[in-house]
C-alpha cells in the first residue's frame, strides 16, 4: 500500500498567473495519497488558498476541483459581472485597447492619479467573484487545512498573517490589494495593501504552526533571468519580478541559515527541525509570459496557464513524490546564489 504523504503549500501571488497555481492544485488534489496540511498565500495565492480550502470543506477533492474551476471562470472575461462593475472594468481596459495595451494604460494612469480619484467608489470586481464562491462563515468553522493569508500593513510597512479562524472576505481582498489599482482595505481601522510586498508567500507560519516539515512553494515570479532587460516593458517586468520575490528570498535565506546550523549540530533539540523545501513553477514555460499578462483574464490564457501548472505539478510528483518527508528537492543554496 502506498504511504500517504503530508505537505504544506505556499502559494505565490501574481495576478492572472495565479491560474498556473490552479493547475498545480488540481494535480495535487487528484492524489489520494497526498494530504494537504497547511496553505499560505498572498494576493492571487490567497484566493487560490481559500477557494481550495472551501472546496475541500464542502465536497472533498472533487468539491475543491469544482470550486477552483468556478472561481477562475468567474474571474475570466467569459464570466459575468454586475452592470456597475463591468462598466468599471470596461473603462479601465476595454475602451483603451484600440490605443494602447492595458498594461501601458495602467502604468500611465497610476503614475498620475490614484484609485481614490479614478475609482472613488472603491469597486473591486474580485470581491463579487470570491464572495459568490466561498462561504467565509463556514470556512472559519473548520480546522484543516490550516490557512495563513498575508497582507501588508500600510502604516507600519510590515507584513501580517491572518489565520483561518478569523478570515473574512476583507482579509483576502487586503491580501490582493494592489495600491495603484484599489483603495487600501481597512480592517479594524488599519489599512492594508497587497501581501506580495511582505510575504509572497509567507513561509514561517508553515514552519512554526504546523507539524509538517515539507513545504511545496508554488512560484509564479521567476527568480532568475538570463538576459538583461532593455525595453521599457522588459525593465518594468523585471522590476515587478524582483519586487515580488524579495520577501520569499529573505525567508529562504533564513531557512537555509537555520538548516545549516541544525546540520552542524549548533542547534539541537525538539524545538529545532530542518525544513524540507520543494518548488514547482517559476521557470520553464511559465517564465515566457510577461508580467503585463498578469492583467489578462481571457479564458484562453487562464486555461493555458492551468494546463501548464497541471503538467508541471505532475512532472514534479512523478520525479519527487518519494522524497516528500525524506529530503528537500529545492536546492536553496543555488536559488540564493550560494552554490
Amino acid at each position: 500500500m502506498t504511504q500517504t504523504k503530508r505537505i504544506n503549500l505556499a502559494l505565490q501571488g501574481g495576478g492572472s498567473h495565479g491560474a498556473f497555481t490552479w493547475g498545480v492544485l488540481e494535480a495535487l488534489i487528484e492524489r489520494d495519497d497526498l494530504e494537504i496540511v497547511g496553505v499560505s498565500g498572498a494576493s492571487a495565492g490567497a484566493m487560490n488558498a481559500v477557494v481550495l480550502a472551501s472546496g475541500l470543506q464542502d465536497g472533498g477533492r472533487e468539491g475543491a476541483r469544482r470550486k477552483l474551476q468556478d472561481f477562475w471562470l468567474s474571474v475570466s472575461s467569459e464570466g459575468t459581472l454586475p452592470t456597475g462593475e463591468r462598466g468599471v472594468v470596461d473603462a479601465w481596459f476595454n475602451a483603451w485597447t484600440t490605443m494602447v495595451s492595458p498594461q501601458r494604460w495602467f502604468d500611465a494612469v497610476s503614475n498620475f492619479t490614484s484609485p481614490y480619484q479614478f475609482n472613488p467608489l472603491g469597486i473591486n470586481p474580485l470581491r463579487e467573484h470570491l464572495d459568490g464562491i466561498v462561504d467565509f462563515g463556514k470556512l472559519r468553522s473548520a480546522v484543516a487545512p490550516r490557512l495563513f493569508i498575508a497582507a501588508t500593513n500600510v502604516v507600519t510597512g510590515r507584513g501580517e498573517v491572518f489565520r483561518r479562524d478569523e478570515l473574512t472576505i476583507d482579509h483576502v481582498m487586503a491580501s490582493a490589494c494592489l495600491p495603484q489599482l484599489f483603495q487600501a482595505v481597512e480592517i479594524s481601522g488599519v489599512p492594508y495593501w497587497d501581501g506580495g510586498y511582505s510575504g509572497n508567500p509567507p513561509l514561517w507560519p508553515l514552519f512554526f504552526e504546523t507539524d509538517c516539515r515539507d513545504t511545496l512553494i508554488v512560484e509564479i515570479n521567476p527568480i532568475e533571468r538570463d538576459e538583461t532587460p532593455r525595453t521599457a516593458d522588459q525593465i518594468s517586468d523585471r522590476v515587478n519580478e524582483i519586487t515580488f520575490n524579495a520577501s520569499l528570498l529573505a525567508e529562504l535565506r533564513a531557512a537555509d541559515f537555520v538548516a545549516r546550523l541544525v546540520d552542524s549540530g549548533a542547534l539541537s533539540g525538539p524545538k529545532y527541525r530542518r525544513e524540507l523545501l520543494h518548488r514547482v513553477g517559476g521557470d520553464g514555460k511559465l517564465a515566457s509570459f510577461s508580467a503585463s499578462s498578469k492583467l489578462d483574464v481571457t479564458w484562453t490564457l487562464l486555461t493555458n496557464l492551468r494546463d501548464l501548472g497541471r503538467a508541471a505539478a505532475k512532472a514534479w510528483l512523478g520525479k519527487n513524490f518519494d522524497a516528500i518527508g525524506v529530503r528537500s528537492t529545492l536546492d536553496v543554496g543555488r536559488a540564493l546564489g550560494r552554490s
